[in-house]
């Protein structure tokens, strides 16, 4: 990749390319553990990690909340008009992108380009800004990791997008993902994604729960013929969330989600991108996600970040948890790494980090993160103490009776019958501390 940038200015212009120089830097502005050719098993650490960044954090986000203003300074909002601001905001992103070393990025429809008076102008919009983020891929190198519609925003949605009990909003729904999945197609993006944060509901008293998830199931099985049909060969995924902007959302956690994709025979297609901050609001570790859905096969990609354990929000923070990024990617070594998808930061600077450097800390910081907890995770496989423990721990399965029970060979008769011939049975320690001190051994580099 370039050291890049186009239009009038330079948005980082104190900034250049930032470079591994490991633990023992004292420079802000660097990789400590992230060094990107570096190999971890049989392919570099760039390679295991697929690095994405999050365009409606990083470029759109500017420190509103619910009980303040915009804080967050951005130049690229400066412009005549609402076109000539999303291209000024295109050049940073990418500017931004190929300084950082993140070889992928995620967006939303409105993330790139303004929304016009009319699906119509929208839609000319969108196509505008993918022409011109289509030459600043070729000229730097940089991919689209996926593509999202926000059907969310907009007040028209908010009893829902393809949940609303209104046919028109669903069909305005339709003409917002459609485009979204052309302009995925045209910039070669590797997968689609729904979010679903207002597919739900706030009260019984006004909805039809079947009605809904019916709709649902259609919209997203269209939605998916209509992708294949224009040669879209990508993944699609659904991004479990349980709460927050809606009460009771459709697609909870990862278990609810592959329920649902199995119950309307979409499990052939769509995946999960799993987010961290979700998992916490679901009262789930961010690894229990990842393991659910590497053993049933429905592992796709990350949103990287985390939450407040303290408050039931979703707050978006960068990541910076050695011990859950270790237990993560062991996850995900288990589901055979990323294939279409990668670890995209939809994190979010805090609301008094104002300094233009503050969203490479940021970044960085992330990405050491994730390079630690890779690193950590082969450890753990090339050593094989936990991995050797827990196959030991079942090993009674491997053989006789045991065997024959995996295998469907028992009948309950059967069973409760081998039940009589075993004596005190069941007390066998599960080694849980000391698989913990294993694992902060590896932590600790020892």
């Amino acid at each position: 990749m370039a050291d890049y940038f186009i239009g009038n200015k330079e948005y980082f212009p104190k900034i250049g390319k930032i470079k591994y120089e490991g633990p023992k830097s004292d420079n802000p502005l660097s990789f400590k553990y992230y060094d990107p050719e570096k190999k971890v098993g049989k392919k570099k650490m760039k390679d295991h990690l697929r690095f994405a960044v999050a365009y409606w954090h990083s470029f759109c986000a500017d420190g509103t909340d619910p009980f303040g203003s915009a804080t967050i300074p951005h130049p690229w909002n400066e412009g005549k008009n609402p076109i000539e601001k999303a291209e000024n905001k295109m050049d940073a992103a990418f500017e931004f992108f190929t300084k950082l070393g993140a070889e992928y990025y995620a967006f939303h429809d409105r993330d790139i380009a303004p929304e016009g008076d009319t699906p119509a102008e929208s839609e000319a919009n969108l196509k505008l800004l993918v022409k011109k983020a289509k030459k600043l891929q070729k000229a730097t190198g940089v991919k689209l990791l996926w593509g999202t519609a926000n059907v969310f925003t907009n007040p028209r949605f908010m009893n829902g997008a393809a949940t609303n009990p209104e046919f028109g909003v669903v069909a305005l729904a339709a003409t917002q993902v459609k485009a979204a999945i052309d302009a995925t197609i045209e910039l070669g993006g590797q997968g689609y994604t729904f979010w679903g944060g207002r597919e739900g509901y706030m009260s019984l008293l006004n909805t039809d729960i079947k009605k809904e998830k019916d709709h649902l199931a259609k919209f997203l099985t269209i939605s998916r013929d209509y992708a294949r049909k224009n040669g879209f060969k990508g993944a699609f995924y659904i991004e479990p969330k349980p709460m927050e902007p809606t009460k009771h959302q459709y697609d909870f956690d990862v278990e609810t989600v592959i329920g649902f994709l199995r119950h309307y025979g979409l499990d052939k297609d769509f995946r999960v991108n799993i987010e961290a901050n979700h998992a916490e609001l679901a009262n789930h570790d961010f690894a229990h996600e990842l393991e659910t859905a590497a053993v049933s096969g429905f592992f796709g990609s990350v949103d990287a970040n985390r939450g407040e354990p303290r408050n039931g929000w979703d707050t978006d923070q960068f990541p910076n948890n050695y011990y859950e990024a270790a237990l993560a990617m062991l996850s995900i070594f288990k589901a055979g790494g990323f294939t279409t998808g990668g670890l995209n930061f939809d994190s979010k600077l805090r609301r008094n980090s104002i300094d233009p450097a503050d969203l490479f800390l940021a970044h960085i910081g992330g990405m050491d993160t994730f390079a630690v907890g890779l690193e950590i995770a082969q450890r753990i496989i090339d050593d094989g103490k936990i991995p050797s423990f827990v196959k030991s721990r079942y090993k009674s399965f491997n053989s006789g009776d045991g065997a024959k029970f995996e295998k469907g060979e028992l009948t309950l008769d059967a069973l409760a019958a081998l039940g009589t011939k075993y004596g005190k049975t069941g007390h066998t320690s599960g080694k849980q501390e000391y698989l913990e001190n294993v694992l902060n051994q590896y932590l600790l580099g020892l």
